[in-house]
């Protein structure tokens, strides 16, 4: 299946190729991925968040695909779905974060220079891979991603290391950093340097800079590719039907088709 800017996103592409975001998303709950997927169920969840940072991506990928994101969210964007009352709270603070990065020389100069949403294709370890770069600068091997967070400082606890670590780390952008790097290079042909530039949701925005080049950020892309490579097989197989999903059990999906099979012993309550 070739990848369009029309298809990127539809479910059809998700059974042929793997992006970290669905990746990710298995490793949270596999019956719940699946059944998204599937378009058996949808989550109930604000889509804002999401309408905030294809906010910022648009306006700097292009007036033309600004004016079109516009067009096909008013409903979400303006007051009353209304483009005569004026946009919402949420993105008028979305233009003050465009702001503080389009008067910044350092995002001037790296970041929008780039060719933008770029569509990559490969393989890792034999299974098809996709990814969207925003900002990719091959003749001088580097590419950009635009995130957006609630405060660029603000640790969120990890499980599974039991204390507050970066929003780069919690969020799996090191994955995605990896994931990327490598498939530009079996695509073009050119070893990538990933650059973050992020910017805050504060009040007034902050904004920062961030490269993956210290000794402890080269071991977390390669930890993160090994760990596709370790897991990857089962969320192809659970895809294809070969085998069952995974209920992660607390999840909202897992709430709502949960059956009870059997008594749980009161001393074995599962907590987070």
């Amino acid at each position: 299946m070739e990848l369009t800017q029309a298809n990127y996103y539809e479910h059809d592409t998700d059974f042929k190729y793997m992006s970290v975001s669905i990746f990710k998303d298995f490793m949270k709950c596999e019956a719940a991925t699946l059944a998204m997927l599937k378009e058996d169920w949808q989550p109930n969840r604000d889509n804002t968040a999401l309408l905030v940072g294809n906010w910022l991506h648009s306006f700097f990928e292009s007036q033309e695909a600004h004016d079109k994101f516009k067009s096909d969210n008013a409903k979400f964007i303006y007051k009353y779905g209304n483009s005569d009352k004026g946009i919402k709270s949420q993105y008028k603070q979305a233009d003050s974060m465009i702001s503080v990065l389009k008067h910044d020389e350092a995002f001037t100069n790296v970041y929008e220079p780039g060719q933008k949403e770029v569509i990559v294709t490969g393989k890792i370890d034999g299974y098809p891979w996709k990814g969207k770069i925003d900002s990719l600068v091959l003749d001088h091997g580097y590419f950009c991603d635009l995130k957006t967070t609630a405060d660029i400082h603000k640790g969120i606890y990890d499980p599974e290391v039991r204390h507050r670590v970066p929003f780069v780390k919690a969020y799996g952008y090191y994955m995605q950093m990896a994931v990327y790097q490598e498939l530009i290079k079996q695509q073009f042909g050119v070893e990538c340097q990933p650059f973050i530039f992020a910017v805050s949701k504060q009040d007034p925005p902050d904004k920062m800079a961030i490269d993956f080049n210290s000794v402890d950020d080269g071991y977390e892309l390669d930890g993160a590719l090994e760990f596709i490579k370790d897991n990857q097989k089962r969320v192809w197989d659970v895809m294809n039907g070969e085998i069952k999903p995974k209920r992660c059990g607390k999840c909202e999906y897992c709430r709502m088709t949960n059956m009870i099979e059997n008594f749980t012993h009161a001393s074995e309550i599962e907590v987070d």
